[in-house]
């Protein structure tokens, strides 16, 4: 299915809950309870329940509603298997950028491509639609998502950030959702305390990724939101190929925990400011072309 960035974007924060262990395998996942939790209506509810089924996150239960199955994490595997699905998604994402693969193809053209069974394709699948990467088209095929795929783009689209995540903390109507924003910082200060050496590539940028969107959701804007998560989607592909450096991270965590305490005392024009510098200290060094000082 196709999701809107809104139904991403709630699906995201049921899988947050799903991993810090507020919703455990095997809750009943409601509609309502969700609904109120999260202060959205049901509707958008519902279409992210439907998106994280297809993802095999939830599954229906039988009295109603949805059951979380596993949180999102795929069942353990042996190491060298994990290794080769972490490197066979790894030519997925090098062969899309470097334009060795079409928008559209099939599972058939997939296995011929890499030479791999039907269980692996199966994984190599599940990963890149949890990702936001691929989504099935009708029928027997898939296709790869829109995403920013040259360095040029990459800046770009960090510029555009500077242009409106700053502005969107100093908006009229910007509230602090204060439980969302302290969930956030916790997930900072646990990547700063030592998981940002155990979690992966991927994990961190929808942490990271994760809290733009939650600061910039207090703005009340739509058009800031949904601009910033169809951005976050595009950047995805691209992220990949982004060799992460550990102790950069760290840096860049403690900058987001500065932000987020700034917008908890009251200071948005501080944390707007520090954003600027944040997202223009970033953006420079991820645009930066390999090898170049």
């Amino acid at each position: 299915m196709t999701a809107t960035a809104l139904t991403r974007r709630l699906a995201d924060q049921i899988l947050d809950l799903m991993r810090e262990g507020a919703l455990a395998p095997g809750d009943q996942l409601t509609e309502r309870g969700l609904a109120e939790r999260m202060r959205v209506s049901r509707s958008p509810v519902r279409s992210a329940l439907r998106l994280l089924e297809t993802e095999g996150v939830v599954c229906p239960a039988a009295r109603g509603g949805y059951v979380a199955i596993d949180g999102g994490l795929a069942p353990p595997r042996a190491p060298d298997a994990a290794d080769e699905d972490t490197a066979l998604y790894d030519r997925l994402i090098n062969d899309r950028l470097d334009q060795r693969l079409p928008e559209r193809l099939t599972e058939n053209e997939l296995v011929r491509r890499y030479g791999v069974t039907r269980g692996q394709l199966a994984r190599l699948l599940r990963r890149a639609v949890a990702e936001g990467l691929m989504e099935r088209l009708p029928g027997h095929g898939w296709a790869f998502l829109p995403a920013l795929t040259s360095l040029a783009a990459y800046g770009d689209s960090y510029r555009f950030r500077l242009t409106i995540e700053p502005a969107a903390m100093l908006e009229p109507g910007f509230v602090l959702d204060v439980p969302a924003l302290e969930r956030r910082r916790r997930q900072q200060q646990a990547l700063i305390d030592g998981e940002i050496h155990t979690a992966s590539d991927a994990r961190i940028f929808e942490l990271n990724s994760g809290l733009h969107e939650t600061i910039i959701a207090c703005s009340g804007n739509g058009f800031f939101i949904d601009a910033l998560v169809r951005l976050n989607r595009l950047r995805r592909l691209m992220e990949h190929r982004q060799k992460l450096d550990r102790t950069d991270a760290v840096e860049r965590c403690r900058e987001h925990v500065a932000i987020l305490d700034l917008l908890l005392e009251g200071r948005r024009p501080e944390a707007a400011e520090l954003m600027r510098r944040h997202l223009s200290s970033v953006g420079a060094a991820k645009s930066r072309p390999k090898g170049a000082a």
